[in-house]
């Protein structure tokens, strides 16, 4: 029966790891913690439950986007679900109830505001089958997206001490594991920890670039992925409209996303790129954790994430079908200065900068990176994953004593008060304000490190702090102190290794340069990559567009009637009967009886299309 409806409704013949486990625990009404990364699987662990167990699952989930994104999807598998939140009127409040109470809903997602209130009224007049904690880590405190409201919801045990409840969440450390335990009170569960390894997605980081090296190298980036949904994370507001503005100019359809705009604005821009209105979003951390959309193909950090945590989860939106998807970041030191600063206001400030220094370990790191991620969600591999830059570009290194040692006797010539950009200008030899008003234009060390661009500087300075040679004193206006380590190499004591800095100008843009052209727009039509044996590359844009125009017309995302990857099976295989048609992965009987005539239709015409030519 369990495999039957996963087919039925949800188009799938067999389990991702560890999701039948899950499954059958709470089939046995047992309590269960599951960990699963984005894009792992863990709505299957709790909808199919749902559907197989009498009565009315209660899901609770902290964004409104993101219930309406699930409801969507569950009514578009033919399954009767709900959201009960702050965004409906009471008329819709009270056909939802009274919809519950006949029995009817499979799976209401509530916030947890609304199920507090009521905890003493509709839920104790329905059925409950199961209680689904989505976003469990935004209960602990510990958590990289704490919510108040969640602290209150072990009223759930104490008042329905016999349903089972399973906690879900992409990512949580296990200070955080232990803290969603202890405040649901969960009965004896047990805890699934899913492999974090996302193969499909390539990781990169870029250091040390300035603004306009960042945005040619992103507008390169965006060029690859011509036609493909993307995510642009930056680290303030201003930025966010700053880049989205330069997009703009490239002829790049862009939405920006941030807690200054209003929600009208909010959910425009998150409708706009769900529905594939506009190609990018520029967004400060407050976008995505509604977003289901499984079509992400790429997610740039434009500056350093605050932990592994949040990078971790804000990459995983990209891939989530599982297909080939890019990532990149973005860091230089004033990512790390202006993060400090942040963690070190904030009222868990050893955590904080805890969690920034390794999320800095990551970025500066010269081995597998796949490798750091998972080994900090406490899971090990014995091989490299062959799809980072490290992988694919293993550093170099060269003695650069001489270098550390200039740049080591520039700090100690001003007595150590000096900060990052004035210590630069100090070794470039450049005539600014500050160098002349504090006379560092006399030091012996001024002009020293002229033939090193200042770019490659910042970057050395990067590996000069990472390597312990120097520590930045914030409190002290972040200007840089020599460590004991650094003081070694100073005094010729010890040799300093250095990393080769490897930078490519981008082919399409040094062209563009030389010849005085403007750089070409990234909207043009183009095929999208194959991913399967045989595939079709024009009937998956034939079968696409049919799938947009379908999804027009019921006012949903288009991934929502099928995904690229079903979309990709379909061009691969090309069936021309119903019952091949809903053998392809992702069609249930709903969506096959539902789309499969037009469907079949398009790929009945491609393949007379093809005969045609052959003749």
């Amino acid at each position: 029966m369990i495999f039957k409806t996963l087919k039925s409704y949800f188009g799938y013949t067999s389990f991702r790891p560890l999701q039948e486990e899950i499954v059958r625990r709470i089939l046995d009404r047992k309590d269960a913690l599951v960990l699963m990364p984005t894009g792992g699987g863990k709505s299957i662990c709790y909808q199919l439950p749902a559907l197989l167990m009498e009565g009315t699952a209660i899901v609770v989930s902290p964004l409104i986007s993101l219930m309406k994104d699930q409801v969507e999807s569950l009514q578009n598998n033919g399954i009767i679900a709900r959201a009960l939140n702050s965004s409906c009127d009471e008329t819709t409040h009270a056909s939802i109830r009274f919809e519950c109470r006949q029995g009817r809903v499979k799976l209401l997602y509530i916030s947890p505001e609304r199920l507090l209130a009521e905890v003493n009224y509709l839920l104790k007049d329905i059925r409950i089958s199961l209680f689904a904690i989505d976003e469990a880590h935004c209960i602990s405190q510990w958590g990289h997206d704490f919510r108040p409201e969640y602290t209150q919801l072990s009223v759930l045990r104490q008042q329905f001490p016999d349903v089972p409840i399973v906690a879900l969440t992409a990512t949580a450390d296990k200070i955080t594991r232990e803290d969603i335990l202890r405040q649901l009170h969960l009965r004896d569960p047990e805890i699934f920890i899913s492999s974090f390894d996302r193969p499909n997605l390539s990781l990169d980081v870029r250091r040390g670039y300035q603004q306009k090296e960042k945005l040619r190298t992103l507008f390169d980036f965006i060029d690859r992925h011509r036609g493909e949904s993307g995510i642009v994370y930056c680290m303030s507001r201003s930025k966010t409209e700053s880049v989205a503005e330069k997009l703009e100019q490239q002829g790049i359809r862009t939405a920006v996303y941030h807690a200054g705009l209003s929600s009208q604005q909010r959910d425009q821009a998150q409708d706009d790129f769900i529905n594939d209105r506009v190609q990018v979003v520029c967004a400060t951390i407050a976008f995505g954790m509604g977003i289901d959309k499984s079509n992400v193909r790429w997610v740039v950090h434009y500056n350093l994430p605050k932990s592994i945590e949040s990078y971790y989860q804000e990459i995983g939106r990209a891939g989530r079908d599982g297909l080939p998807s890019d990532t990149l970041l973005f860091y230089s030191f004033g990512d790390i200065l202006l993060l400090s600063k942040f963690a070190q206001e904030s009222n868990q400030q050893e955590i904080n900068l805890e969690k920034l220094h390794r999320m800095q370990q990551y970025a500066e790191a010269d081995i597998c990176r796949r490798r750091i991620l998972l080994n900090y969600f406490g899971e090990t591999t014995d091989h490299n994953c062959g799809n980072c830059d490290v992988c694919k570009n293993p550093p170099r290194r060269f003695d650069g004593t001489v270098i550390v040692q200039k740049a080591l006797s520039g700090i100690a010539r001003t007595g150590e008060q000096v900060g990052t950009h004035t210590l630069i200008d100090l070794l470039r030899g450049a005539v600014s304000q500050e160098v002349i008003e504090k006379g560092y234009d006399k030091l012996k060390t001024y002009g020293a490190g002229r033939d090193i661009p200042g770019r490659d500087w910042q970057d050395y300075l990067l590996q000069m702090l990472n390597l312990g040679y120097v520590e930045i004193a914030y409190n002290e206006n972040n200007w840089l102190k020599i460590t004991t380590a650094g003081k070694k190499v100073l005094f010729g004591q010890e040799r300093a290794e250095l990393v080769t800095i490897q930078r490519t100008e981008p082919a399409r843009k040094a062209a563009a340069k030389k010849k005085g052209l403007p750089a070409r727009p990234t909207v043009e039509p183009v095929l999208s990559p194959v991913f399967f044996d045989n595939e079709d590359p024009e009937l998956f844009e034939a079968l696409r567009l049919l799938c947009k125009r379908l999804a027009d017309q019921q006012a949903i995302p288009a991934y929502l009637v099928l995904s690229d990857k079903t979309l990709h099976q379909l061009a691969a295989v090309r069936p021309t009967t119903l019952e091949a048609f809903g053998e392809i992965g992702g069609i249930g009987e709903y969506k096959k009886g539902k789309y499969g005539k037009e469907f079949l239709e398009v790929i009945r015409q491609r393949m007379g299309e093809k005969e045609g030519v052959s003749k």
